[in-house]
């Protein structure tokens, strides 16, 4: 990502995320004036070509968005409207505005279907991101003559609220209208590895965050007359966790770049798995080098752990990626496995 981009939406989310707005997000109540900061600033329209009212930032400068709102803990679907613009634009569809998100997350059961001179779409999809406030649902699904993008308008679905463990929206929603429809740049499959993309970027971003909420925590807080980073118990903990942080931002570089290049599953899946992984030590550290403040409420900590635990499980967790990635190394043998491995990077 660009210096100049980058400073911009730092400075954005430094301004604009405080402990008010995260603790008001827990509770249900919409960050308003962050999320039109948010769209006036573009960063929306991040991953759209500029025919469709993007500014054709690369995969990579989008990612770099993504990774510094998580760092943040930005309570917006940032990532999910980058990603429905994304898909409506490459099937030719018009792109909303305001709030889009994506369906499905998981394997869901939606189908397309002819009706009337034009499409129907009809199904389920569980835990959809911020689905209640969505103006319109990018929707990959099944037709009669192969996968298919769908945009369905808010008050075509119908919600059954529910929330993940960071508080954040994820609801069920039925769907069963008349809807436009284009061919689908990407399969199911491949949505969804296109939104492990993303959540491994949030980790990665939320994970430098908590490195750094920690390295300022062990140099002041003072434990038998000196900081408790003096300890070398405390510096070997750091040292662990600033290699989790560090293969998380490896694994959000190639998850960009697999986004850019086709989404292979095989990528997508090494990185989503790799920063799950990361995810789960680093949080277990960053608690135990803060000890009970950590879990409060109140404290920085609190919101970022809580979104790496949501968010590692969330378009497949580490245990469908790594099976994913085993089924191919064993069906590449012996002989295939490096020139797969090669191939890939």
């Amino acid at each position: 990502m660009s210096d100049q981009l980058a400073d911009s939406a730092e400075r954005l989310f430094a301004s604009q995320v405080s402990k008010t707005v995260l603790q008001a997000a827990d509770g249900g109540h919409w960050p308003t004036a962050l999320w039109a900061a948010v769209e006036d600033a573009g960063f929306t329209a991040a991953l759209l070509p500029e025919e469709s009212g993007g500014f054709g930032a690369s995969a990579a400068e989008a990612f770099g968005l993504v990774r510094v709102a998580a760092a943040h803990a930005a309570p917006v679907p940032l990532a999910e409207t980058m990603l429905a613009g994304w898909l409506l634009a490459r099937a030719g569809l018009p792109v909303p505005a305001r709030i889009l998100t994506v369906a499905p997350v998981r394997r869901d059961s939606l189908a397309l279907s002819r009706a009337d001179g034009g499409w129907r779409l009809a199904g389920t999809a569980a835990r959809v991101p911020w689905g209640r406030r969505a103006a319109a649902i990018a929707v990959v699904a099944e037709g009669p003559e192969g996968p298919m993008v769908a945009c369905v308008p808010a008050g075509a679905f119908t919600i059954a609220e529910g929330r993940n463990v960071a508080d954040e929206p994820r609801d069920a929603v039925s769907i069963d209208a008349p809807v436009t429809a284009g061919r689908a740049p990407v399969s199911p499959a491949q949505l969804r590895a296109a939104g492990a993309a993303l959540r491994t970027a949030q980790m990665a971003g939320a994970l430098s965050r908590i490195l750094a909420v920690c390295v300022s925590y062990v140099q002041t807080r003072v434990q038998f007359g000196r900081p408790i980073g003096k300890f070398q118990a405390i510096q070997q903990s750091m040292a662990v966790l600033a290699g989790q942080a560090a293969a998380a931002g490896a694994a959000a570089d190639v998850a960009a770049d697999a986004f850019a290049a086709g989404l292979d599953p095989f990528v997508v899946g090494a990185a989503k798995a790799r920063a799950g992984e990361a995810a789960s030590i680093a949080a277990a550290i960053a608690h135990q080098v803060h000890g009970a403040i950590g879990f409060t409420q109140e404290y920085e900590l609190h919101p970022l752990t809580r979104r790496l635990w949501a968010w590692r499980d969330e378009f497949g967790n580490e245990a469908e990626w790594n099976a994913l990635v085993g089924r191919k190394a064993l069906a590449a043998g012996a002989d295939g496995l490096w020139s797969m491995i090669t191939e890939a990077a």
